[in-house]
């Protein structure tokens, strides 16, 4: 668990502010080029989840043009095999959602199964996972309760009173080291055995394999997300490919889903892998249908509900009441296209929803596919935005509601204008905007085309756009872990923090997503829970996470260069140097080069990108 170092961080934060230095609503500084030695910081801040030690020297070398060119074509980037290395045991990312609901099935299933209540299912390795699962569980006699069962082994058959006490009570070495002399013919059982809560202490001292048995034994579906969580970051902070990871987070943030909606959590692995990650820089219309296609945005916004009032599914009495609805049709126009004063009304609403009538899901609870199912489908002619959709059409109307938005002049605006808040400044010079929409409408919704005309923009590398942003809690925790070439071994605890920071990770029940504006993320106590992040990574207090602090210096100035690239402000130095004082007044001969670097980013100036 992290220390707090709330003290220090009000020291700090009283004697500077995120909004003292720049402030971005001045046009004028938008026509001001950025000096030649800002420009690949510029450029790793905005482009990436933060500059590794290297990496300004590097862009520098290349070339700040060369280089944005380069990451607008992620697929001529070798990519960091220790990603790879990362990624290889977090299998749920390459199941399908069918294979995640076999392989992990709920607690309550496999209580159920146990007590008698159910029978074992059919799918073979749904029953597989289940029977080994009961073969380590009892049901508690005369207990009719679906908590009721306990180990068939208990742990004090398994383990000595020494080790029990090394598992539960001892330091960091003392519990690995006890984990790892548990026999390998009785770990499953060991794991069974132990209390939920004791398996949640010993995540961070477990081998990845030994880890995933813990997570499974307290809530299979957990590993699911942990696999979710922990793959964003270990792409954030290791890949080669940032603008892609980059791309992918504001995307999946575009077309936001929520983990915890039911299906959902089947669903959304392969939403962000085979709907939102391969078309981030591909066409906006490719990207708009396979969204709208995939059972977690169907499941989510309510669509595979959705029937025309006619149907014979909503006049069956063995089924619950169904009927048209309209979540889906509105978030479409209002925030993945057309914008909230796109032109269209209440109307449009209604005709879009009947359009999309029949688009689907097979069995979502078992993982299903997207299907259209034409037996419900509303079949009269519909106007959407002044354009007449015949009557008699079927899965096709659907689809001449998406080529309508997505070449709408109105979703051109908005989608090059969300663009812009994210990689240039809140508000973005209106001209810039205008500049992305014709590129949009020119080359009908090529992305890569509209993110090159913003990045090769004079505004993208100007005086308005630099440090005009605020870093969102995953790109000020990932950004720390980059700049400290911190070693991740279990990216949890990160994902955990960035939750405590206001942006739980795949939870943002809203589909408005995270937003992208400043003031979203600056209050006191958000910027002090930075800082305690800050203070806890430099001086080895996050679990999981290793950082090698033999390269750090004591000296502020020396510091800012090494982890902001750039001269701290006046005000950020002068608390800085107040702290090392007070640190060297009470213990002088304590070394202060861990606190130095950790108020250093946990600083305003960490904090702008």
């Amino acid at each position: 668990m992290m220390r707090k170092f709330v003290p220090v961080a009000a020291v700090l934060l009283c004697a500077a502010t995120l909004g003292a230095k720049k402030k971005a609503e001045d046009l004028a500084l938008f026509k001001k080029k950025l000096p030649k030695n800002e420009q690949a910081v510029h450029a790793l801040d905005r482009l990436t989840f933060g500059p590794r030690p290297g990496d300004v020297a590097l862009v520098e070398k290349m070339g700040v043009k060369k280089w944005i060119e380069l990451q607008l074509h992620p697929e001529k980037i070798k990519e960091n095999p220790e990603l790879a290395d990362k990624l290889a045991s977090l299998e749920t990312l390459r199941m399908s959602p069918e294979e995640t609901v076999a392989a992990y099935p709920t607690p309550q299933l496999i209580r159920a199964v146990a007590m008698g209540r159910q029978p074992l299912p059919e799918d073979p390795l749904t029953r597989a996972a289940v029977e080994r699962q009961m073969r380590r569980i009892k049901v508690k006699q005369g207990v009719d309760d679906d908590s009721a069962v306990e180990p068939v082994i208990p742990l004090r058959d398994l383990l000595a009173p020494e080790e029990i006490r090394a598992l539960r009570n001892g330091n960091a070495d003392q519990r690995r080291a006890a984990l790892a002399s548990i026999p390998e013919n009785k770990l499953d059982d060991v794991v069974v055995a132990m209390p939920p809560q004791m398996r949640n202490q010993l995540l961070g001292f477990a081998s990845e394999g030994l880890r995933r048995k813990l997570i499974m034994a307290n809530n299979p579906l957990q590993v699911v997300f942990t696999d979710l969580a922990q793959a964003k970051l270990y792409r954030a902070i290791y890949s080669n490919r940032q603008l892609d990871e980059e791309l992918a987070d504001f995307w999946f943030n575009h077309f936001n889903v929520n983990f915890d909606k039911g299906a959902d959590r089947f669903f959304i692995t392969s939403y962000e892998r085979d709907a939102i990650r391969p078309h981030v820089l591909g066409k906006f219309r490719d990207l708009l249908e396979a969204t709208a296609t995939n059972p977690a945005m169907l499941f989510y916004l309510d669509n595979w509900e959705s029937v025309a009032p006619q149907s014979p599914l909503r006049q069956n009495p063995n089924r619950p009441r169904r009927g048209l609805n309209e979540n889906y049709a509105r978030e479409l126009m209002e925030l993945h296209t057309l914008g909230v004063d796109g032109g269209y009304t209440q109307k449009d609403v209604t005709e879009v929803a009947r359009c999309f009538t029949g688009w689907t899901i097979r069995n979502p609870q078992r993982g299903g596919e997207f299907f259209y199912n034409d037996r419900v489908h509303d079949k009269g002619a519909k106007i959407v935005l002044g354009v007449t959709i015949a009557a008699g059409g079927g899965r096709d109307d659907g689809e001449k509601v998406l080529d309508i938005l997505a070449n709408h002049p109105s979703t051109a605006r908005f989608i090059s204008k969300e663009l812009a808040q994210r990689f240039v400044a809140d508000n973005p010079p209106p001209e810039l905007v205008e500049r992305m929409a014709k590129t949009f409408r020119a080359t009908h919704g090529d992305l890569r085309e509209v993110m090159r005309s913003m990045l090769e923009s004079k505004e993208f590398l100007s005086a308005g756009a630099y440090h005009a942003k605020v870093k969102t809690p995953l790109e000020m925790i990932a950004s720390a872990v980059r700049a400290t070439a911190a070693d991740v071994d279990f990216a949890m605890p990160l994902a955990n923090q960035i939750g405590t920071l206001g942006e739980p990770l795949y939870r943002k029940i809203e589909p408005t997503g995270y937003s992208n504006a400043n003031a979203e993320w600056v209050s006191s106590a958000s910027l002090l829970g930075r800082m305690n992040f800050a203070m806890a990574l430099a001086q080895n207090h996050v679990p999981g996470v290793r950082v090698d602090a033999s390269h750090f210096v004591a000296d502020p100035e020396q510091a800012a260069k090494l982890y902001l690239s750039a001269d701290a402000t006046p005000g950020t130095r002068e608390a800085i140097d107040k702290a090392i004082a007070e640190q060297k007044a009470k213990n002088p001969s304590a070394p202060v080069s861990s606190l130095c670097v950790g108020l250093v980013m946990g600083s305003p100036d960490f904090q702008r990108r």
